[in-house]
Formats: structure tokens, C-alpha cells, sequence
């Protein structure tokens, strides 16, 4: 590997030793580094632009769901209640959990599918299946990546949980396979179908608040007791993940103020910095934990990612985005999203309100805003999703607009490069946080065409 430049790039910024690029980087043969190098740089050929590319019309749209445990449960009962879906296969390590889903469904709907379980790679059965248009992936973080690449090889669309992957290489692994393949990439990023994200974008797009020149998301959601709760994520699965020091978890406030930044449509993160408190609670919960019961004695030696993690994102057009990571402390749930913009601001936690100059607007002014700016999905089916449910409708919308743009041959809201870039994110900050904070390049996953392609739209088009 003598006169690599990747490998030397990698051991001067130190991503190397941080394994962030993927376990392999750093044993690869030159075979298999050398491929690498055009992706990284600003030579990356595009082999197909996924954004704005719509696929055939699927009349009714197969679905396979992977991952019954957290979020798995609730997308098989909204997918069953959305018009032009056939749910036929159901996928989980543990077979109790397949059984519980195929006896709900076959008591509440006509969906009749088949189970697949009892081993780590049952879903590759399950995908192999030619009688299959999407695969919806609800598994733990590790598993995203591999099997929405395996999905889209085996011909089908692949709908994934967020982060949609863990490392960079994975992220690209993500875009070569959707491109190749012509097969679409969705990160379910729920939180960019939530009502007054929604609303916002529509004002954005509108010209509500001028000019928008800086943007605020977060997830801070204390989550301590469930993390190290033995009956919560299968083999302490989320817990492992806080080893890492970043922000592990950005999509649900970055998502909607990419939409609104018009972020790989027009704009493109440049660059990124990233802070992490220390950890005041984590390690503490662990030895005490350990005090009395030895299963925790493996996570009372381990150290742990920071109590908040705050990272900074300067963009090709100058504007700056700001996305907050804290699931210990014990403070209210907020994703902040701030919208503000050389003519109003918007900030939806702790209540959500929009303001015009110095003041907020008042009830009655903010009630006219809302009749003026509610997109048409939330007016088609906003009540039927808060029926439904799932954090509050936002869940169904998210999922009844994509088999809406699959039924109709549609692009989707969310392409292959949302997927990669908001999911890069936690990298990358690990990375920033590991260099006191020195700044790092973010990749332009659009191998260019951010500069020519077309925001998201707002109408539903179908």
C-alpha cells in the first residue's frame, strides 16, 4: 500500500485508526482500496442521478418487512391500512414474533404472509422472493446497510430505518447500489412528514421567511432507563452503539431542515465540526447497575459517548445548520427544529410558534398560518393518519406517501443521497470530536448534481 493516497489521507486525519471508513480499511488490499479513491474526491463520476428519478408504477405494492421488534410492530399495521399494499412476507430472528404479527393481521385484515425466522440471515430467503417490490427494514443499526445493498441487488426497492448506515463506506455502498441497480434507496425518515415540518417547508418554499440562511434540528430524548433496560433492544444492541462518541443519531432534526435548505437540490454541506461533552451519566448508570447485578459488569468498564454532542455544518451557499444529540439527560423531548431566515423564523419546541421581527405571532394569526401553508398531503390524509398513528400520524404519512409515489411512478421525497449525507453525519462528527473538534470535508454523495437538481416537491403529484 506504499504511496496509497487514500490510506495516506486516512492516517493523516486519523479516520483510519478511527475505523469510521469501515472495518476493512485498514487490512483492504490495494485492490480494494484503489476504487475507493474517485469516491472520496471531487472526481467521483455519477453513474445514474437518483434524485428525481421515478421508477415504473407499480399497481400494488409487495411488501417484505425485516425487524419485528421496536418499530417493525407498527409499520406492519400502518402498511396494512394503506390502499394498494399486499404485506407478504414477515421477517425476525425470533419466530414468537412472526407468529404475533401473521395472527393480528390474519384477525384485522386480509394480508395472509408468509414467516421467515429462526436464523441471522433468514431475511436473505426472504428477499431472494420474486414476488416482492419493496423490502422495509426495521432492524437494529448494524443490519441496515447490508440488507437494503441486498435488497436492491435482488431487484427490489428497499425502505430503511434511520441511520440508513453506521460508517462512510457503508453510505457509499448505499448510493453505487441504487444507481447500478435503478432501485430506490428511502431512508424512513419520519420526523420530515410530521405536521409542522411540513407546514414550514411549504412556507419556505413560499417565501415566508426571505431568505433562509440558518437551521436548527435535534434529538434529545432521554432515553438512560431504556438503554440499559434488559427487556428493551435485543441484546443491548442500542446500548453497544453509545460507545461511539458523536452525534449517533441525526436524521430526525437534520431531515426536515435539509428539505427546507433544499440540501443535494440546489445546496450542499461543505464542511462539519463537531463538540461532545463528557459523559456524566452513562458510565455512572453502569457501575451501579453492575453493583447488584453482574450482567452489567461487561458495560461497567466501557466508555461511553458524551452527554450532548453539538455539531456545526457550514453549507456551499453559506448557510449554517446546527443538530444536537442527548438521549441521558433529563430534559424535555425536543428535536428544536429552527427555521430562520432574513424575514421570519420559525422554532417548533417547546411549542411550536413562527415570528415575524421580534415578536411571536399570536393564536389567531398562527390559526391563518396554518389554513394558509398546510401542504395537500396533510389535507388528504392528516386526520386518517393521527387515527392511525405512529408518533402522532407522522409515521403513516411517511409511509402512505411512499407506496403513493411507488403506485404512481413518482420520484420519491426521500432519495439515495438524503440517506447517505444525513446519515454521514455521525462519522464524521466521531471523527471531529476525536481531533478536538478540527473540521472535516463533508462527501458530495450527488458526484455534483446537487447544483442542478430539483427541490422536493410539495404537491403529491399522484
Amino acid at each position: 500500500m506504499k504511496n496509497n493516497p487514500r490510506r495516506e489521507f486516512l492516517k493523516s486525519t486519523g479516520l483510519l485508526g478511527l475505523g469510521i471508513f469501515g472495518a476493512g480499511a485498514a487490512t483492504a488490499s490495494e485492490s480494494n482500496i484503489l476504487p475507493l479513491e474517485a469516491k472520496y474526491g471531487a472526481s467521483r463520476v455519477q453513474h445514474f442521478n437518483m434524485s428525481g428519478f421515478a421508477a415504473p408504477k407499480l399497481e400494488t405494492v409487495r411488501v417484505g418487512i425485516v425487524g419485528l421488534g421496536m418499530r417493525g410492530p407498527g409499520a406492519v399495521n400502518r402498511l396494512s391500512k394503506v390502499e394498494g399494499v399486499e404485506i407478504k412476507a414477515l421477517c425476525d430472528l425470533l419466530p414468537e414474533r412472526v407468529e404475533k404479527q401473521k395472527e393480528l393481521l390474519a384477525k384485522d385484515t386480509d394480508h395472509r404472509p408468509v414467516g421467515y425466522s429462526g436464523s441471522v440471515y433468514a431475511w436473505k430467503e426472504m428477499c431472494d422472493r420474486e414476488d416482492l417490490d419493496l423490502i422495509y427494514i426495521a432492524t437494529p443499526w448494524e443490519w441496515h446497510t447490508p440488507m437494503a445493498v441486498y435488497a436492491m441487488e435482488a431487484g427490489k426497492h428497499a425502505a430503511v430505518e434511520v441511520p440508513a448506515a453506521r460508517t462512510l463506506d457503508e453510505c457509499w455502498q448505499l448510493v453505487e447500489t441504487s444507481e447500478r441497480t435503478k432501485k430506490h434507496c428511502m431512508q424512513l425518515e419520519n420526523c420530515c412528514y410530521d405536521f409542522f415540518e411540513l407546514m414550514t417547508l411549504k412556507m419556505a418554499r413560499e417565501g415566508y421567511f426571505g431568505e433562509v440562511l440558518h437551521a436548527e434540528g435535534a434529538y434529545i430524548h432521554d432515553l438512560l432507563a431504556l438503554n440499559f433496560n434488559k427487556e428493551g433492544y435485543q441484546g443491548m444492541w442500542r446500548l453497544k452503539e453509545n460507545y461511539r462518541d458523536g452525534n449517533l443519531y441525526p436524521t430526525h432534526g437534520l431531515g426536515p431542515i435539509c428539505q427546507i435548505l433544499n440540501i443535494n437540490r440546489g445546496d450542499q454541506m461543505d464542511y462539519l465540526t463537531s463538540l461532545s461533552s463528557n459523559d456524566f451519566q452513562m458510565k455512572k448508570e453502569a457501575q451501579k447497575l453492575a453493583d447488584t447485578d453482574n450482567f452489567f459488569g461487561e458495560f461497567a468498564s466501557k466508555s461511553y459517548r458524551g452527554n450532548m454532542n453539538t455539531t456545526v455544518v457550514k453549507t456551499k451557499n453559506g448557510k449554517s445548520i446546527m443538530i444536537q444529540h442527548d438521549v441521558t439527560s433529563p430534559r424535555p423531548y425536543s428535536r428544536l427544529h429552527v427555521v430562520s431566515g432574513t424575514e421570519g423564523y420559525a422554532q417548533k419546541y417547546p411549542t411550536p410558534g413562527v415570528a415575524k421581527g421580534h415578536g411571536w405571532l399570536k393564536e389567531e394569526e398562527m390559526k391563518e398560518l396554518e389554513k394558509k401553508y398546510t401542504p395537500e398531503i396533510v389535507l388528504k390524509v392528516g386526520e386518517l393518519a393521527k387515527q392511525v398513528g405512529g408518533h402522532g400520524g407522522m409515521d403513516f404519512m411517511m409511509d402512505w406517501r411512499l407506496i403513493d409515489c411507488l403506485r404512481n411512478g413518482l420520484p420519491l421525497d426521500q432519495d439515495v443521497y438524503d440517506a447517505a449525507l444525513w446519515s454521514c453525519i455521525s462519522p464524521l462528527s466521531e471523527w471531529s470530536v476525536a481531533n478536538r473538534s478540527n473540521s472535516i470535508d463533508v462527501p458530495d454523495f450527488t458526484g455534483g448534481s446537487w447544483k442542478t437538481n430539483k427541490p422536493v416537491p410539495i404537491t403529491l403529484r399522484g
